[in-house]
């Protein structure tokens, strides 16, 4: 299971005086634990991955105002941070793979203009799930749909 899996690379990363390492399974265990607390439910595997992909979407959102502003050492950190986070995430597929997908939605659903993406993104996102973020798989499908 995924929690064990975080608490045996926590104890490791400890020994190791991996800070960064430590930290980062530290917020990911915190916001697994809140989201428990939270809904008074125990966590399968998908919904753990789902709060990685969250927080490593919002590391990848911060990076461009930490390279607008330059903070060289804030760059790093974060894109270790994302190399942590994508350790415990399904392997993201190749833009190719997402279009190949896409495409075939779009002939099984017969989806023929921009009106129907809200559809597409629902079955895209429920058929792909983690393996590849919201953002790359629209932007493939209105290219697919112009």
């Amino acid at each position: 299971m995924l929690k064990d899996k975080l608490l045996e690379d926590l104890k490791s990363s400890m020994k190791d005086k991996n800070i960064v390492r430590k930290n980062v399974i530290q917020m990911v265990r915190a916001a697994i634990l809140q989201v428990e607390k939270d809904k008074h439910v125990t966590l399968d595997d998908n919904q753990i991955i789902d709060i990685i992909a969250k927080e490593s979407k919002k590391r990848k959102d911060s990076l461009p105002d930490y390279e607008k502003s330059g903070r060289e050492d804030l760059i790093k950190e974060v894109k270790e941070e994302i190399e942590i986070l994508s350790e415990y995430l399904p392997k993201q597929l190749s833009l190719e793979e997402v279009e190949t997908i896409v495409k075939q939605i779009i002939a099984d659903e017969g989806i023929t203009s921009v009106k129907d993406m809200g559809k597409l993104m629902k079955i895209a996102k429920e058929k792909i799930g983690q393996a590849s973020d919201g953002k790359t798989i629209n932007e493939v499908a209105k290219k697919l749909l112009v």
